[in-house]
C-alpha cells in the first residue's frame, strides 16, 4: 500500500511537470527552468523525506502534502493546490459546483492583478508584480484550464484573457493550437459568453503568425446572423484581422523591389482576399454594417458635456473595461424585461444604462462605429469593390452618414490636448479621433476613381454641376448622368460640402487636414472634371489650400503633401483656377514662399508640379482663346513653368532622389513626374536638348553617368513594374490625359540600344561610364 501510494505521488509529480513544461512558451522555459527545476527537487525531497509518515494514508494525496509544506517556503499562495482541487474535481462525473468554486477564487485573484496590469505600465511588470498570475503559469494553469469542462466556460474563458495580459507568451501559445481558435468560434453562440470570448479570440489573432480561413468556421453564415447589432459589431473587430493584407499600414515604408518579389512567391488570391469573399456571401452582412454604421444616438445634453468626454476617455482607455460595464446593463436589462434581448434597442431601456453618463453611452456606440467602417474600408479597397458599392449605395450608407455628420461624426472639438499623428503612425488615441479618421478613410475609399462618388451630393448639388457644365458648353460625364437620385445626400447640404466646412476650421496642424484633404482629392481623382474642380473653386477651396501651405505656418509634412496633392487636382487644366491662384499670391514674398514649400521636399509636392507642367502644355495650345492669353501672361506660377531652365532643374531633382533600390509607392510618383516632363518635350521635338542638358550637368557636378544611368535602371523599372498584366496603368492615363501607349513608347526609346539614336539616354553616356547594372531586375 505504501509504495502504491509513494508511485501514485511520483505520477502527479511527473504529470504536473509535464503540464508545466508543455505550457511554455520557448522564452519563458528558458527563464523558468532553473527556479523551476529548484522547486520540483525541493518537492521530490519533501516526497522522499516524508514518506513515512504518508505511508498508510490513503485519504490524503502525497502531491498534496508537498505542496502545502512548499507553499509557505516558496510563496506559492496556494495556486498549486487550487489547481490540483479544480483539475480533481472538474471531470465529467464531479461535483461540479465544487469545480465552479475553485475556479472563481482562482479567477477573482488573477482578475486583480490583470486589471493592475491594464491600468499600469505593462512594460514595468515583472513576475513580483503579479506573483498569483506567475505561479498559475508556473504550475501549467492554463493547460488544467484548456482541458476543463465546458460548464466552467465563462470563467475559464476570463482566466486565459487575464493570463494572455499579463504574461508573455500564453496568447501565443494558445494561437498555435488552430482546433482551439475554431473551437472558440462556436462559444459566441452563448450570449452570456460572447463578449469574454470575443475578447480572447481577437488577442489570439492578433498574434497569429497565419491568419485564419473564415470558411473553416463551423457554420459562420449562421453564426454571424445570430448576432445581434452590438455582438455583430463587436465582431467586426475580430474580421479586420481576418480581412486585411499584413502590413498594410505599412505600405508606403515597403520598395516596390521588395513589393514585386514578394508578390512572385505568394500565392492569389491571398488568404485575406478569399475571407473577403466568403463574408460577402453571408446573407444581409453588409446591409447590417449599413445600419450599424449610420444608426443615431440620443444627443448629449449639458454644457459641461465635452469635459465630461474627456474625463470618460482618461479612466476608459481599455476596450474591455467599456464593454464590460456595458455588458453589465445588457445583463440587467434581461433580468428585468420579458422583451427580445436580442433586439438592438434593448441596450438603450436598460436601467444601469441610464444611470452611465451619456457621454459614455456616445463613446459606446463610437467605439463599435470605428470597427464597423472599418471592415466596409477594407471590403472597399479589396478586389470585390465594385459589388461592395453596389451594396452601400443600395443601402444608403452615404446618406446615413451625411445624417450623423453634425450630431456624431463632427461634432465641434474644442480639447486642447489634440494630437498630430502621422498617416502611417499606429496612434492610441480617443475613440472619437480614431472615428473621424475611419470615417475620412472610408469617404476616400469611397469616391477614389469610381463614378458613385456623386452620391456624396445632395439633388441641388448635382443641378450645380449640371449648369456649371451646361455654362462652359461642355457635355456632363457620364457618372454624374447616371447617379441614382433617390441614393444621394438628404438635406440642405451633401457629405462632401459638410466637409469642407469642417476643413475651413481645422488647426493648422491638425492630423484630420491630412484625412480630409485625402477624401476631397479622392473625388477629384480619375479623368478630370471641369465641372467637379469648378463646384469646389466656387466654394473656397483654393483659397484655403494656399492659405494653408503660405500663410498659416503649417509644418506638417503629411498635411502639406495632402493639400499639394489636392492643388494638384483642383488646378489640373483650369484655367480659372490658375486666374484665382494668381489674385491670392499677388506679391513676390507669397509667390516665393509658395516656391520655398514646394522646394523644401519634391517628394512631397511633385504631383503639384506635374499638374502645371501638364497645364501649361495644354494652355500653350490654346492660344485662339483670350482668357487663356491673358492668364498665361499674367499667372506667376505658369510664367516661371514655362522658362526651360526651371523645368530642367524639376527634371534633374526629381531623377536625382530616387533610384530602383529606394522605390516605394510613395516616391514613384517623381519617376512618373520627369516621365511626363520628358514626354512632353518629345512631342515638341525637344527631347534630345533635355537629354544633353542632363549629361552637362553630371560634367559640371563632376560625375559623369551618374544621373543618366541611375534614369536608365529608373525606366527599367517602370517598364518591369507599369508593364505587369495585373498593374491597372488606366490612373496614369487619366491623371495625365497621355494614352499609356505613349508612356511605354517614350521609355522603349528613352532604352533604346542603338547609340546612334538622338532620342536614346545610351546615346549621352560616355562608354567609360556606362553602368546599366543589366541583373538589377533579373527574376
Amino acid at each position: 500500500m505504501s509504495l502504491l501510494l509513494f508511485c501514485e505521488s511520483v505520477t502527479i509529480f511527473f504529470f504536473f511537470s509535464f503540464i508545466f513544461l508543455s505550457s511554455l512558451s520557448t522564452v519563458q522555459l528558458w527563464n523558468n527552468t532553473v527556479l523551476f527545476v529548484t522547486k520540483l527537487v525541493a518537492l521530490l525531497h519533501l516526497i522522499a523525506s516524508n514518506c513515512d509518515k504518508l505511508f498508510g494514508r490513503g485519504t490524503v494525496s502525497i502531491i498534496q502534502f508537498g505542496f502545502y509544506e512548499s507553499d509557505k517556503h516558496n510563496k506559492w499562495y496556494g495556486i498549486p493546490v487550487l489547481l490540483q482541487k479544480l483539475y480533481d474535481s472538474s471531470h465529467p462525473n464531479s461535483d461540479l459546483l465544487q469545480a465552479h468554486s475553485f475556479l472563481k477564487i482562482l479567477s477573482s485573484r488573477l482578475s486583480f492583478e490583470a486589471m493592475t496590469c491594464v491600468t499600469e505600465d505593462r512594460k514595468t511588470a515583472q513576475e513580483s508584480t503579479f506573483p498569483n498570475m506567475y505561479t498559475f503559469d508556473l504550475f501549467g494553469g492554463v493547460d488544467v484550464i484548456l482541458y476543463g469542462t465546458p460548464d466552467l466556460v465563462k470563467d475559464c474563458l476570463s482566466v486565459l484573457y487575464n493570463c494572455g495580459i499579463c504574461i508573455e507568451g500564453v496568447t501565443k501559445n494558445l494561437a498555435a493550437r488552430d482546433d482551439f481558435v475554431l473551437f472558440l468560434f462556436t462559444l459566441m453562440t452563448n450570449k452570456k459568453t460572447f463578449l469574454q470570448t470575443a475578447t480572447l479570440i481577437e488577442d489570439i489573432l492578433g498574434v497569429k503568425k497565419e491568419m485564419i480561413p473564415l470558411e473553416g468556421i463551423p457554420n459562420l453564415s449562421g453564426l454571424v446572423q445570430s448576432f445581434d447589432q452590438q455582438q455583430l459589431a463587436n465582431f467586426c473587430r475580430i474580421l479586420s484581422v481576418t480581412i486585411s493584407e499584413p502590413d498594410a499600414g505599412n505600405d508606403d515604408k515597403h520598395t516596390l523591389l521588395a513589393k514585386n518579389a514578394h508578390q512572385k512567391k505568394t500565392a492569389s488570391p491571398s488568404r485575406a482576399e478569399i475571407n473577403q469573399v466568403t463574408l460577402l456571401s453571408i446573407p444581409g452582412f453588409i446591409e447590417r454594417l449599413c445600419k450599424l454604421a449610420t444608426r443615431k444616438v440620443s444627443e448629449a445634453t449639458g454644457l459641461n458635456f465635452l469635459q465630461e468626454l474627456e474625463d470618460w476617455y482618461t479612466w476608459l482607455d481599455n476596450a474591455l473595461v467599456l464593454d464590460a460595464l456595458m455588458q453589465m446593463a445588457t445583463e440587467e436589462t434581461e433580468q428585468s424585461s420579458t422583451g427580445d434581448s436580442s433586439d438592438e434597442s434593448s441596450l438603450a431601456t436598460s436601467p444601469l444604462r441610464h444611470r452611465l453618463p451619456q457621454s459614455m453611452k456616445i463613446v459606446h456606440e463610437i467605439m463599435y462605429k470605428v470597427e464597423v467602417l472599418y471592415v466596409l474600408c477594407v471590403l472597399l479597397m479589396g478586389r470585390q469593390r465594385n459589388q461592395v458599392h453596389k451594396m452601400l449605395a443600395e443601402f444608403r450608407l452615404i446618406p446615413g452618414l451625411n445624417n450623423l455628420f453634425d450630431k456624431l461624426i463632427w461634432r465641434k472639438y474644442t480639447s486642447s490636448n489634440h494630437v498630430v499623428h502621422g498617416q502611417n503612425e499606429n496612434c492610441d488615441c480617443s475613440p472619437e479621433i480614431s472615428f473621424k479618421i475611419q470615417f475620412l478613410r472610408l469617404l476616400q475609399s469611397f469616391s477614389d476613381h469610381h463614378e458613385n462618388k456623386y452620391l456624396l451630393l445632395n439633388s441641388q448639388e448635382l443641378n450645380e454641376l449640371s449648369a456649371i457644365s451646361m455654362k462652359a458648353n461642355i457635355p456632363e460625364v457620364e457618372a454624374l448622368v447616371n447617379t441614382d437620385r433617390s441614393l444621394v445626400c438628404d438635406g440642405k447640404k451633401g457629405l462632401l460640402t459638410r466637409l469642407l466646412a469642417v476643413m475651413k476650421r481645422e488647426p493648422p496642424d491638425s492630423s484630420f487636414r491630412f484625412w480630409q484633404a485625402r477624401a476631397v482629392e479622392s473625388f477629384l481623382r480619375g479623368a478630370t472634371s471641369y465641372a467637379d474642380q469648378m463646384f469646389l473653386l466656387k466654394r473656397g477651396l483654393l483659397e484655403h489650400i494656399l492659405f494653408c501651405i503660405i500663410d498659416s505656418g503649417c509644418t506638417s509634412r503629411d498635411v502639406l503633401q495632402s493639400y499639394f496633392d489636392l492643388l494638384g487636382e483642383l488646378m489640373k487644366f483650369n484655367i480659372d483656377a490658375f486666374k484665382r491662384f494668381n489674385k491670392y499670391v499677388n506679391t513676390p514674398e507669397k509667390f516665393q514662399a509658395f516656391l520655398t514649400q514646394i522646394n523644401s521636399s519634391l517628394v512631397d509636392s511633385n504631383m503639384l508640379v506635374r499638374c502645371i507642367v501638364l497645364s501649361l502644355d495644354r494652355f500653350e495650345s490654346q492660344t485662339e482663346d483670350v482668357k487663356v492669353v491673358e492668364v498665361l501672361s499674367e499667372c506667376s506660377l505658369l510664367s516661371y513653368m514655362a522658362r526651360v531652365e526651371n523645368r530642367l532643374s524639376f527634371l534633374f531633382r526629381l531623377i536625382n532622389i530616387i533610384n530602383v533600390q529606394t522605390l516605394t509607392q510613395e516616391n514613384v510618383s517623381c519617376l512618373n513626374t520627369s516621365l511626363v516632363i520628358l514626354m512632353l518635350a518629345r512631342r515638341k521635338a525637344k527631347l534630345p536638348f533635355y537629354l544633353n542638358a542632363l549629361r552637362e550637368k553630371e560634367y559640371a557636378e563632376k560625375y559623369p553617368g551618374c544621373m543618366l544611368n541611375n534614369f536608365h535602371n529608373l525606366l527599367r523599372f517602370w517598364q518591369h513594374h507599369y508593364l505587369n498584366k495585373d498593374k491597372d496603368s488606366t490612373c496614369l492615363e487619366n491623371s495625365s490625359c497621355i494614352p499609356f501607349s505613349y508612356w511605354k513608347e517614350t521609355v522603349s526609346v528613352l532604352l533604346g540600344l542603338d547609340r546612334t539614336s538622338l532620342c536614346a539616354i545610351v546615346r549621352y553616356i560616355d562608354e567609360p561610364f556606362e553602368d546599366l547594372d543589366r541583373d538589377l531586375l533579373e527574376d
